[in-house]
């Protein structure tokens, strides 16, 4: 199973939702970076399951770094972030442990792993592995902010409920900062709520959709094939459970436009190149071209649901049927704004150094 992904900065993933700790391993970030742990923490309480819109299973997510910082500095060597799990509920699993749960990796896992794999909770297929990536995210978000370079994540749709799209993208990105319910238009917070306590109380969950967006990012950065901004930020946002789709810029609108409508025309303005729209989404060829990133995710509804489905037995391959009990959120697109903001942070970070 491998488990890393970055060049000059990487990160590494370790632990199961049900097993003593989670974490990450933070590796190439360069000595006398700033590490705020406070900044941490308010990240990771972003990932929080908050209310009756998640789920019952409530994780202090109090990291502890175990090396690469000292003084509050890191050091230049690998940094390890270590999250212990406090509330686990293993009881509720026991069927699992070869019934294969609709719309989950139980199945792929039984295959690859021949069984060995961790069944409670999704173990290291568990949407809990991402606090290891909130974590180190926070270090990579604190260092693209020192270049100038901020990211920012709405919820752009949940449960038939639309935001707005970004527009002034700088004004926008800060009024997300450190808001639990990421929304731009205050408004449809509660409508949101709304959809998703209406689908938890039928046993049922909803998805929905992410719009990034990045500001500051200099023209000039990634590579015209194989290492584009586009392939190595969908690579990594692909790893995020749950997100089955992702569109840059204009996305699959363009397939509707004509080549007049889709071009972004440039133009000089207040000493620098810029377009007058963003259909590309910040990127030409796989490069930066200095206007903000924007792309969108799309977050598909927990499969975790309180409804009898079917399946099969993976003892005997015989049809049956499940009932999942246990502590699931109904939705969790407004928990996955804060990893994909780490997942870009990270991504990022390893293209500037």
């Amino acid at each position: 199973m491998k488990n890393t992904f970055g060049s000059k900065i990487a990160v590494t993933l370790f632990g199961e939702s049900h097993g003593k700790a989670i974490g990450a391993v933070l590796d190439g970030m360069p000595p006398g970076i700033d590490v705020d742990e406070d900044f941490i923490a308010r990240q990771m309480s972003l990932r929080k399951s908050v209310g009756a819109i998640s789920t019952a299973r409530r994780e202090a997510d109090e990291v502890k770094i175990l090396s690469g910082v000292f003084n509050g500095r890191t050091t230049g060597t690998p940094i390890t972030f270590m999250i212990e799990n406090q509330d686990q509920r293993s009881r509720d699993y026991g069927e699992l442990a070869y019934k294969a749960r609709p719309g989950h990796a139980d199945y792929a896992a039984e295959i690859k792993y021949g069984g060995f794999q961790d069944f409670r909770g999704g173990g290291h297929f568990s949407g809990r592995i991402t606090a290891g990536l909130v974590a180190a995210g926070a270090v990579a978000i604190s260092a693209l902010r020192e270049k100038g370079v901020t990211v920012g994540t709405h919820i752009l749709s949940c449960g038939g409920v639309r935001d707005r799209s970004f527009g002034d993208v700088k004004s926008d990105i800060d009024s997300l900062d450190g808001r639990e319910f990421a929304v731009l238009d205050t408004s449809k917070e509660e409508e949101m709520k709304a959809a998703i306590m209406a689908a938890k109380s039928e046993g049922d969950s909803v998805g929905g959709c992410l719009e990034t967006a990045v500001y500051g990012m200099p023209a000039g950065v990634g590579e015209p094939w194989f290492d584009t901004v586009e392939g190595l930020l969908s690579h990594a946002l692909f790893s995020v459970p749950a997100v089955k789709g992702v569109e840059f810029g204009a996305g699959f609108a363009y397939a509707d436009m004509r080549g007049s409508q889709s071009n972004d025309p440039f133009r000089s303005e207040n000493g620098r190149v810029v377009t007058e729209t963003n259909n590309c989404g910040g990127i030409l060829g796989g490069i930066t071209n200095g206007m903000p990133i924007l792309f969108r995710c799309a977050v598909k509804p927990t499969p975790s649901i309180y409804k009898e489905q079917r399946t099969i037995d993976m003892r005997t391959e015989e049809n049956t049927t499940l009932v999942i009990n246990g502590r699931h959120d109904p939705a969790i697109v407004h928990r996955a704004r804060v990893v994909v903001d780490s997942v870009t942070a990270l991504v990022l970070l390893d293209m500037l150094s």
